[in-house]
């Protein structure tokens, strides 16, 4: 009897474990992407993946944790998002300058690819002092991240200034861009107000 028992369990035991093995697993479900800003894989605030103020230009300075404490770290991310604010100003700036030289300039391209030129070397040497940090945020690790901001208003007065400086350096260019649809053109392309 105890035999019969025994072989009872063995073939239970046996059963269970090919009934166990044939079972295929069901797929799994398909995982969502997510869209949401991420820094060092946490979450984190929309600004520090895609900096955007209205009314002003907008970066992200960056500071990883030092022993020198926190004052050191903001004033190494305030200056990171200076330098990101002046590329992105610069390279705007070009464009636009770019388009309303061609659009409105009539001559020699050559002068006006020089006038272009000079403005963008200008823009690049405006003082940011006027740039700011809005908002912080600090990661799991310890880096900060600062939203630091400049107003569209005070970088658009100062390339106003840079090219009508510029065309006035070249008498042909600037009596060719003195023609009133030229200068509502440029008050269009870089609003003050």
């Amino acid at each position: 009897m105890k035999k019969s028992i025994s072989s009872v369990v063995f073939a239970g035991l046996v059963a269970l474990t090919v009934a166990g093995c044939g079972e295929v697993p069901a797929p799994a479900a398909p995982v969502e992407p997510d869209f949401r800003c991420q820094q060092e894989n946490q979450l984190a605030p929309k600004w520090t993946c895609v900096p955007m103020v209205e009314g002003a230009y907008a970066g992200v300075g960056i500071a990883q944790k030092s022993a020198a404490g926190m004052g050191m770290m903001r004033r190494v991310a305030l200056a990171n998002g200076r330098s990101d604010l002046a590329q992105q100003i610069k390279s705007q700036v070009k464009d636009k300058v770019e388009t309303f030289t061609r659009s409105t300039g009539t001559g020699d391209a050559e002068t006006v690819d020089r006038v272009a030129t000079s403005v963008s070397k200008q823009i690049a040497k405006v003082d940011l002092s006027g740039s700011k940090g809005i908002d912080s945020w600090t990661s799991a690790s310890g880096t900060l991240y600062l939203l630091v901001t400049v107003p569209q208003s005070t970088i658009n007065g100062e390339v106003q200034k840079a090219v009508q400086s510029s065309m006035k350096n070249d008498d042909a260019l600037w009596q060719q861009f003195q023609s009133k649809n030229a200068l509502e053109g440029l008050e269009k392309e870089f609003p003050t107000e």
